[in-house]
């Protein structure tokens, strides 16, 4: 992945490359140039003039330095963030095509964590490490060259005794940061959903007193991260040692060898000078090795987790190319859907047709297969047998983005963004007017309760609308629906949480729109009869088949559990109403 990040964006590590070339010949040259300053003054050649031109050429290789690291650092930095970006959106664009078979097996806190924590890391490696890998090697060899060649090969050899020592110390370090950064990473994955399912159940929580407990479960799990990242540092901590004693040993040995060659006149006193800075200048490619190691160990420890996601196998294929015609009515042919180990099918050979400008409704005791109905229309799971066609198309034959823009979906429980109730009516028409908002939220009668917020349309919802009632989030659902303006209104069991007298407002409104737009259909889920009794058509499923179908009329007469309902229903409505 870094190999084909680093090709695409070649001039950049290029440009970086060379500033960083060019400061490590500034680097190698200082040495030297202070080593011949050394000799001078030591010979007394060097004087007045010629003294202050060498130690000038001296600052201004400081300040070219200066200038070179903070260019490559902005050009490097801006690349290695392109490429952070890059996997940020490959992630979300993966995540919004996968169904949610795929979401079932996953955690919210583990994808936060990758969003964040592991593109972090990769980023990382892709700038700072492939950079310092190259700086540090670059200066090293440069560095080597200049100890071996420049002053003498058998002060520079014997200064290189301890390195396979460090080498093998690094190897033995890095199996271990590897396994370590893994396991860090795991454990902030853990972290993140305890923290996202805690605030979003907070009220659960207090209201069941079960506060306390969450919070010794969240302590816990920050210990066992804080431990895994300490443990992560400690391992990454060990490289300073192995590289603090290797330097040391090394200038030990360059001090004696060098005080024996400096006696007996094969070097000078400024070469031994030079050879000494020399050694210094190792401390920072040695530095970078391990954290250049310490980079890339953390790096694959977080592709490891992310790489899998970005490839992971779509549950839903997007392969539809057909055009969806107008109108589109919607037809049933055998549909049937059986969950996984499920004893019985959730929904069996259900054939319907619901044509432009009609309105079905579907009715059925819980878990009779209504919401499996939806599931299969929106494609968020296939049919096992039997096929669903909008206009005569298969569905898996349109574009998801047609499928869905065709659909006005309001769910049993709906999800309002934290934003202002303007922004979640208008979320499907973003472009909507003021005017536009309202006249929706007029149609699902929720503008009076808006009108009676702090802030009016413009006042915030909170996390998951957490401001609002659930019969307003269900009534700014329907809203956001019906300003989209799409051909199929599909109401989820979406007037549950409001009363009779809502309902009937709602129900009203949405005759009036029908009779503005004839051409707009609606299929209308519900447990609450009432929602259904003007539908051209009921049908009532029973264990996932249809039982009964028919007009309202037709089904108080049939006498079946339709209509026995209806009357439980209407009993029950007028005991509340004394």
């Amino acid at each position: 992945m870094l190999a084909a990040f680093v090709r695409e964006h070649w001039r950049a590590y290029a440009a970086a490359g060379a500033m960083l070339s060019c400061i490590a010949g500034l680097t190698v040259w200082i040495p030297r140039q202070v080593g011949q300053v050394v000799d001078g003054l030591v010979t007394g050649g060097l004087q007045g003039p010629a003294l202050l031109r060498q130690l000038g050429l001296l600052v201004a290789a400081g300040g070219v330095i200066y200038l070179l690291r903070a260019g490559w650092r902005l050009t490097l930095f801006k690349a290695a963030y392109r490429l952070g970006a890059r996997l940020r959106l490959q992630l979300f664009a993966r995540l919004a095509l996968q169904g949610p078979a795929w979401f079932q097996a996953q955690r919210t806190g583990d994808l936060m964590a990758l969003a964040t924590n592991d593109i972090d890391t990769v980023e990382q490696a892709a700038g700072e490490a492939m950079l310092a890998g190259f700086d540090g090697t670059q200066t090293l060899l440069l560095v080597l060259a200049m100890m071996m060649l420049a002053i003498d090969w058998r002060l520079g050899l014997a200064a290189l005794l301890p390195f396979p020592a460090m080498a093998l110390a690094f190897w033995w370090i890095s199996r271990h940061l590897h396994q370590a950064a893994q396991d860090s990473l795991a454990r902030f994955g853990d972290l993140n959903t305890q923290v996202q399912d805690s605030l979003a159940s907070v009220r659960t929580l207090r209201a069941l007193g079960l506060v306390a407990r969450s919070q010794a479960q969240f302590a816990a799990l920050a210990g066992r991260a804080a431990e895994a990242a300490f443990r992560s540092q400690r391992w990454e901590a060990a490289y300073e040692p192995a590289v603090g004693m290797t330097l040391s040993a090394a200038t030990a040995i360059a001090l004696a060898v060098g005080g024996w060659l400096v006696a007996r006149g094969e070097i000078s006193i400024g070469q031994l000078t030079a050879f000494t800075m020399y050694l210094g200048q190792l401390i920072w490619p040695m530095f970078a090795a391990g954290w250049v190691l310490a980079l890339l160990e953390r790096g694959r420890a977080a592709w490891a987790r992310l790489a899998p996601v970005l490839d992971a196998p779509l549950t839903l294929a997007d392969t539809g190319r057909a055009a969806l015609p107008a109108p589109a009515p919607l037809r049933a042919e055998g549909l049937g859907y059986g969950f996984p180990g499920a004893a019985r099918p959730a929904l069996a050979d259900l054939d319907v047709l619901l044509p432009p400008g009609r309105t079905l409704g579907v009715v059925g005791a819980t878990g009779a297969g209504k919401s499996t109905l939806v599931r299969l229309l929106l494609r968020q799971a296939e049919p096992d047998a039997g096929r669903l066609l909008l206009g005569g198309v298969p569905l898996p034959e349109l574009p998801l983005a047609a499928l869905r823009a065709h659909i006005a979906w309001v769910p049993q429980e709906p999800f309002l963004f934290s934003a202002s109730v303007a922004d979640n009516i208008a979320l499907a028409r973003p472009g909507a007017t003021p005017a536009e908002i309202e006249a929706a939220a007029r149609l699902a009668a929720v503008h009076e309760d808006i009108a009676r917020l702090p802030q009016g349309y413009a006042t915030e919802v909170g996390e998951r609308g957490v401001t609002l009632s659930g019969g307003q989030r269900q009534r700014v659902a329907i809203a956001r629906a019906l300003l989209s303006d799409a051909p199929l209104l599909v109401l989820d069991d979406a007037l549950s949480a409001v009363d009779t007298g809502t309902e009937t407002a709602i129900l009203g409104h949405l005759r009036e729109l029908r009779a503005a737009r004839p051409e707009r259909s609606a299929l209308v889920i519900a447990h609450r009869l009432s929602a259904v009794m003007e539908a051209d058509e009921i049908l009532v499923l029973k264990q996932g088949r249809v039982s009964e179908r028919g007009t309202h009329a037709q089904l108080l007469a049939l006498g079946g559990w339709y209509a026995a309902q209806w009357r439980y229903q209407q009993i029950e409505a007028s005991l509340e109403t004394e």
